[in-house]
């Protein structure tokens, strides 16, 4: 039997949300172990100063609960 748990990241890219979400991703992984899904929750832009944006992607990934 198994468990996971459920939290939620935010990627950020001024290319586009798919880099966004790349990027939280590749991130998370780096310290959680046994990621199994990414659900994409939510897409908005930061507009910031001038003509600068930013794309984020917020996500809700899944990761095996280890009990040691």
């Amino acid at each position: 039997m198994s468990v996971y748990k459920v939290i939620e990241i935010i990627g950020t890219s001024n290319q586009s949300w798919e880099d966004a979400a790349s990027a939280a991703v590749k991130t998370a992984r780096e310290t959680l172990r046994d990621l199994r899904v990414a659900e994409v929750v939510e897409q908005d832009i930061d507009l910031g100063d001038g003509d600068a944006i930013t794309f984020r992607t917020k996500l809700r990934v899944s990761f095996k609960y280890q009990t040691e």
